[in-house]
């Protein structure tokens, strides 16, 4: 009680919003899939759903940095979270009077993922000269290793997106997995999300960077081709499980080589530029992820994003070999 007395109200205040708009944003990553897959049968247009919640990142990422120098903190999140649940209250009324329509979903997702961009870089800590995303990205095309990292970690990351994308309707028609059975579904995933986060550090610990991040990758995108030839329940929660934990393990490796190679000065404005690229890269995962399930049948995703594995993992492993001995990412 003590240590709460001397937090503070505004802290707790502050804690307790966060802690609610990030269970909102759980709560959406299940919710929009599963109105998008009630509103219609077309992978493209699921697809899209989630691409929009990804594309405010490339469309007003620098515009809410610069929002993020001219304004106060405290303004933009509490404009940022009124907007956000102004969106969802007209979307939920649509949906309860039977007007709503993918356009509405996809809309709203877009709006949502406007609010979000703006949040994340009002609570970010500022930059030492303002807006610097074009700096970190200039930087980043003088780095050859440092850029290939962002460019493959950004590819595994459109990977994971393509199938994921379509997720919702791959375990109502070939898993018969109602609502509950895919929320239940998400937070197993999201568990083992959890678990890898906690044991990055130990697997970091124990193993050169450039070894974690190669497998970390190879994981994240091959492990889902295992839906693509047997599509059963237990492999649909090994399969969110095991590429949740890699995904995480790989953000956690591949932050810490950030942290370790990149000059301090330089270092948020690389992660924002690094952000940027990635979140631009997940959009068009969702929309390719659409469009190959459309065409070429629902497991194509799953398939696309094996193949992504395979050239990422290769890519990564020779663009980060020592040209030296004891060069390279042989980081403890």
């Amino acid at each position: 009680m003590r240590d709460r007395s001397r937090l503070g109200r505004p802290f707790w205040t502050f804690w307790s919003a966060a802690a609610l708009a990030n269970l909102g944003d759980g709560i959406r990553v299940a919710a929009f899939p599963l109105l998008a897959a009630a509103l219609t049968d077309d992978p493209l247009a699921v697809g899209a759903v989630a691409a929009a919640q990804f594309l405010p990142w490339l469309v007003s990422g620098l515009l809410a940095g610069a929002l993020a120098d001219r304004r106060g903190a405290r303004t933009l999140l509490a404009a940022a979270d009124t907007g956000r649940v102004v969106v969802l209250a007209a979307l939920a009324t649509t949906v309860a009077l039977g007007w709503a329509t993918i356009a509405h979903v996809v809309a709203a997702a877009f709006l949502l993922g406007v609010g979000e961009t703006i949040r994340d870089t009002a609570d970010a800590p500022p930059a030492a000269d303002g807006d610097g995303v074009l700096a970190g990205l200039r930087w980043l095309l003088r780095q050859p290793m440092m850029r290939t990292l962002v460019l493959v970690t950004a590819a595994v990351a459109a990977a994971d997106t393509a199938w994921f994308a379509i997720f919702v309707l791959y375990a109502r028609d070939a898993l018969d997995l109602g609502a509950l059975g895919f929320g239940l579904l998400l937070a197993t995933g999201a568990a083992g999300g959890l678990v890898g986060s906690f044991a990055a550090d130990r697997i970091l610990a124990g193993f050169h960077h450039r070894s974690v991040l190669t497998w970390s990758m190879a994981v994240t995108a091959g492990v889902p081709v295992l839906l693509a030839v047997v599509g059963h329940r237990a492999v649909a929660v090994v399969v969110v499980v095991t590429t949740s934990a890699a995904f995480a393990v790989l953000n956690v490796a591949a932050l810490s080589v950030r942290q370790r190679l990149v000059p301090g000065g330089l270092l948020g404005r690389v992660i924002a530029a690094s952000r940027l690229v990635t979140y631009s890269c997940t959009a068009l995962g969702a929309l390719a992820g659409g469009a190959l399930a459309a065409r070429a049948g629902i497991e194509a995703p799953f398939l696309f994003s094996g193949v992504v594995a395979v050239a990422a993992t290769v890519a990564w492993w020779l663009a980060s070999r020592p040209t030296t001995p004891g060069a390279g990412l042989g980081l403890r």
